[in-house]
């Protein structure tokens, strides 16, 4: 009897750093079909997330680049694809994808592309947002196939480009993962925040996308009315001493515990009252859901994918971006009202059990590989 091979599919990103597309990668290979696929994966920098997939016995490689369109990498690139024998490519992100496109190309290995949020955003120099856009259209019009996160994402492009082809995958939640009823260290305790004090959580990159100076104004606003409470920022970043340096320059040191990037990130929802994203722009928020998922009362911004997970007022509380006294506004109410807060939370939870688990989001990826294999053999 013959055996069937099973499908080789490199899953290529940006950058080893933990953040949404590299959550996404981990449950993505932690949750695949090992009985038909394959999975390799392939970043341009190192970081937690390598580590991480080295313990969980994936074969992940770095190829170092810190540059889209680095021509210099795109033999590398090229010679790993054909050593590790690569069916199908799937990749996260403008920057990856201009330096595996060329290679792809060259060994017509079918490539799909997802879309973690479109690089184009708001707030760029004019003439930098239309490089970006050509830059996003050519790509996208040489993928095999565009995976969106959002359907924002999609409309996004839609009206961008005019033309565009994509279909719309919602990111996914692991439930065994993160689950309120599971047991977890005291972050508090560990903290040193004394029981009963109400937390405010930030968990993300610090980055011009995530606004942590943002965070830091409005809870510094919050506290005038509220001021027992303790700021919980969890990750890293190029903001991240700005964020630090405000928090001092607003005398709010004391309140504000700031932290590296932690892998339990279940534990550290655990110990939070209220999770905060006053992004500027988002794809699907992976933090979100899975703040969600805790249990966790959300305070987010009303942007983009973001506004597709979060019903205002149902499941969490959305403000508009770069408004401080909308952030300190919903910080104290819910600070003030537990009622509320425990409302949202359930529908949080229930949102995410009904919509957002991992192992549909994977099946239906799993049906664009096999998609396009089978298109490939024939």
């Amino acid at each position: 009897m013959e055996v069937t091979r099973k499908i080789r599919v490199l899953q290529a990103i940006r950058q080893g750093k933990i953040g949404g597309g590299e959550s996404h990668v981990l449950d993505l290979v932690r949750f695949m079909d090992r009985s038909r696929f394959e999975p390799v994966v392939l970043s341009f920098t190192d970081g937690p997330m390598v580590s991480l997939l080295q313990q969980m016995n994936v074969p992940v490689h770095v190829i170092a680049s810190e540059k889209a369109f680095d021509i210099g990498v795109w033999k590398k690139v090229r010679k790993f694809m054909k050593e590790q024998r690569i069916d199908i490519i799937h990749v996260h992100g403008t920057r990856a994808n201009t330096n595996v496109m060329w290679a792809a190309r060259r060994l017509r290995i079918p490539l799909i592309y997802t879309v973690h949020g479109w690089s184009f955003h708001d707030g760029l120099h004019p003439l930098m947002r239309k490089a970006r856009i050509l830059s996003e259209q050519f790509i996208t019009r040489r993928a095999q196939a565009n995976i969106c996160v959002s359907e924002s994402n999609r409309q996004t492009g839609l009206k961008t480009f005019g033309k565009f082809n994509a279909e719309v995958i919602r990111n996914g939640i692991n439930p065994e993962k993160f689950n309120p009823a599971a047991q977890f260290p005291d972050i508090k305790a560990a903290y040193g925040i004394p029981e009963g004090t109400l937390v405010v959580g930030y968990i993300a990159r610090m980055t011009l996308q995530k606004d942590p100076e943002g965070m830091i104004r409005g809870f510094h606003e919050a506290l005038k009315t509220f001021p027992q409470m303790k700021l919980l920022m969890v990750g890293e970043g190029e903001l991240k001493q700005a964020a630090i340096d405000t928090a001092a320059a607003l005398n709010i040191s004391d309140k504000v515990i700031f932290e590296n990037f932690r892998q339990d990130v279940p534990a550290v929802l655990q110990g939070i009252d209220i999770y905060c994203l006053p992004s500027l722009w988002e794809g699907f928020p992976i933090g979100v859901l899975e703040a969600m998922a805790m249990g966790k009362t959300v305070v987010a911004t009303d942007v983009d994918g973001t506004r597709e997970a979060v019903s205002h007022g149902e499941n969490g509380w959305l403000i508009p971006p770069k408004d401080t006294g909308a952030l300190a506004a919903a910080i104290v109410k819910m600070a003030e009202d537990k009622i509320l807060r425990e409302q949202l939370s359930q529908a949080a939870i229930n949102t995410v059990r009904e919509k957002y688990n991992v192992s549909g989001m994977t099946q239906r990826i799993e049906n664009v590989y096999t998609s396009l294999y089978s298109a490939k053999a024939q």
